[in-house]
């Protein structure tokens, strides 16, 4: 069992997750449930699949549970992209969060593929 706290990948979705609520409460109302909602969940999604795959068994485990995170980035990164297309984010917002969800995607692929070759070693 890890400190999920000691990841440097869950630290940057941490804050990504803080970003997109922050960014997406001016949308519109009538977008609370909907494009607002599921832009929030994915990105709270990132972090906790990584603080629930460290609570889990073994690297094996934590791959499985980055894995369905790095989803959840894939899902956030079109749900940015949509709500700039309808222009509910400005295009520096845009580009922060893009930036930040892309880093974070980079980050996950780079600690599933070490554990990965660990666990092919073994």
């Amino acid at each position: 069992m890890k400190d999920f706290r000691d990841l440097k990948v869950w630290e940057k979705s941490h804050n990504l997750a803080l970003l997109v609520y922050k960014h997406t409460q001016p949308f519109p109302r009538q977008e609370m449930f909907g494009l607002t909602s599921q832009a929030c969940r994915a990105a709270v999604s990132i972090p906790t699949n990584i603080a629930e795959g460290c609570g889990r068994g073994g690297n094996f485990e934590l791959a499985r549970f980055l894995s369905i995170a790095m989803g959840s980035a894939s899902e956030l990164e079109y749900l940015l992209l949509i709500s700039a297309g309808l222009g509910f984010l400005n295009r520096i917002d845009y580009k922060e969060l893009e930036a930040a969800t892309v880093e974070v995607k980079r980050m996950l692929a780079s600690l599933i593929a070490k554990i990965n070759a660990e666990h092919r070693k073994v």
